[in-house]
């Protein structure tokens, strides 16, 4: 079984390198790549990490919203897409994903708890779930609620054609298992 995740930024950050070390080939996906229409890769998932809005971070964000309708058919052929907090007051970071989500940036640790059967639950396995930082919450979206803490949501999924969509603002990396499953259970896809 082939485990291949696209890894959207700029530059390699220490997230590839822990992406790569749970047994998963990683390639780094540019904002010039993805915004590119004639950019092919063929990957299980596409990860946006924590950050993507945040202008003294990345310049993701025009890109990913440019590359909104090749990401939702990468999604509806059976690839996953992991995206993480916006880390800014951009209340519609997330306008680019092919359901409504409203985004508040607020960091601090949180009590997480599961409110659903979902496998999603799995990325905070390597943590205390009572105590685990997130950059902020999603008080309104179309998704499934997934993980809950002090009444905000901050880890949803919505599925979308044969593929997933995981939006968290857990500001940690995801568990060694949860990333395993995440891009090996994916159908590989073009993006």
């Amino acid at each position: 079984m082939t485990c291949r995740a696209g890894f959207v930024w700029q530059t390699k950050q220490h997230f590839n390198r822990y992406i790569e070390d749970c047994g998963i080939t990683c390639e780094l996906i540019t904002p010039h790549m993805l915004a590119a229409p004639f950019y092919r890769g063929t990957f299980n998932c596409l990860i946006i990490p924590t950050g993507f809005a945040n202008p003294a971070y990345s310049n993701l964000l025009p890109a990913l919203r440019a590359a909104a309708p090749r990401i939702n058919k990468f999604v509806e052929h059976g690839g996953n897409l992991l995206v993480f907090g916006a880390a800014a007051e951009k209340p519609d970071a997330y306008d680019w994903l092919p359901f409504s989500v409203t985004y508040n940036h607020d960091c601090h640790a949180r009590r997480i708890e599961c409110s659903s059967g979902s496998s999603a639950i799995t990325i905070i396995d390597d943590y205390n779930p009572l105590c685990i930082e997130c950059d902020g919450s999603f008080p309104s979206h179309e998704g499934m609620r997934v993980g809950v803490a002090e009444s905000s949501d901050v880890i949803i999924e919505k599925k979308i054609g044969n593929g997933k969509i995981i939006v968290t603002s857990i500001h940690e990396y995801p568990s060694r298992g949860f990333l395993k499953n995440i891009c090996c259970d994916g159908k590989e896809s073009t993006f």
